[in-house]
């Protein structure tokens, strides 16, 4: 494999002596004229991602003075070949500027994610956005970092599957220039999986070198809140109201779940706590089996009582033999 060498005063139109100031005021001034969002075409994508790779070396003096070192020789576009004591000049190069993660609240850096990164010649020499160089010799393909960020869903979501689309931004920040901003949207598939599970996206990390395989995007579930039912594992809790004559003479009730409504029987004598477990009802661990709903009971009684009711209660009272504290 064959690496062109760049010759990044030429691509900013500075001399070789040229000050910081002067090479950061020209940066600017090329920036704004090829910036994609004001031109738009392959040919100004590339010379804007050319003039950050310039930019990149040129504005940190480690770095120039290290791609100094390599002589005057060369010209642009010409079969890089290394001098002596290349590898020894550049070893353990840890740079200025770069790195870092490209992740930030919901939004990614284009120049970093996706965004077509740094030239193979950038990469051999400081080991891509300011990483430890690799030594002329490195060719070996690397694989793009993964990622991590929350996916947030609800329970009946989780429950039922399908798929849910979730949008990111890419935002590249570059000096003296507008940000650019573009989003791109997954349709997710909701596998069987707990809160906290991991949903992979294989190859939508961040970009390989050198024909490397692209990372991941790993995506975290989280789940919102729910007024009815709790998340367990797999097993789904809710709690399910009735009436003092329905836990004591049994009754048949209806019970929400995230996939529908089902009845079932309160035995007669049920008290608060009691809980019934139906099997098969929860939060799907693979493609054919469910977890637990386990639903459990809570005697509520009227904030207030009609004259009938209360003299019902007081009939009852004469009559029972019922301490609830003997038993």
């Amino acid at each position: 494999m064959s690496v062109k060498f760049q010759d990044y005063y030429e691509v900013l139109g500075v001399k070789r002596d040229a000050t910081q100031d002067e090479i950061q005021k020209q940066y600017r001034k090329l920036a704004r004229k090829y910036h994609p969002d004001l031109n738009k075409g392959k040919e100004s994508e590339d010379k804007f991602k050319l003039l950050n790779e310039a930019n990149e070396v040129l504005s940190d003096p480690e770095k120039r003075k290290r791609y100094d070192l390599l002589g005057a020789n060369y010209k642009a576009g010409q079969d890089f070949r290394p001098p002596p004591g290349f590898e020894e000049m550049f070893a353990g190069f840890t740079g200025g500027k770069g790195g870092g993660s490209p992740f930030g609240a919901g939004q990614f850096n284009g120049a970093q994610f996706g965004g077509g990164g740094f030239s193979d010649f950038f990469d051999i020499l400081f080991g891509g956005a300011g990483g430890p160089a690799q030594g002329f010799g490195d060719f070996e393909p690397r694989a793009g970092q993964s990622h991590e960020i929350d996916f947030a869903l609800t329970v009946e979501e989780l429950y039922n599957g399908g798929t849910k689309p979730i949008s990111l931004d890419f935002v590249d920040n570059v000096p003296g220039a507008p940000p650019r901003k573009t989003s791109k949207t997954y349709q997710v598939k909701i596998p069987p999986v707990t809160e906290g599970g991991i949903i992979r996206l294989a190859g939508q990390g961040q970009t390989g070198n050198r024909g490397g395989r692209p990372g991941d995007l790993l995506l975290k579930v989280r789940l919102y809140p729910h007024p009815k039912y709790k998340v367990e594992g797999t097993n789904l809790v809710s709690t399910v109201s009735v009436a003092p004559w329905e836990a004591a003479l049994g009754a048949k009730v209806p019970v929400e779940t995230p996939g529908g409504q089902l009845q079932f029987t309160i035995p007669a004598g049920s008290t608060s706590g009691t809980q019934f477990r139906f099997r098969g009802k929860g939060m799907r661990r693979n493609a054919t089996e469910r977890g637990d709903l386990l639903v459990e009971l809570q005697v509520s009684f009227p904030k207030s009582l009609s004259e009938e009711e209360r003299l019902l209660l007081e009939r009852w009272k004469e009559i029972s033999t019922f301490d609830p504290r003997a038993s």
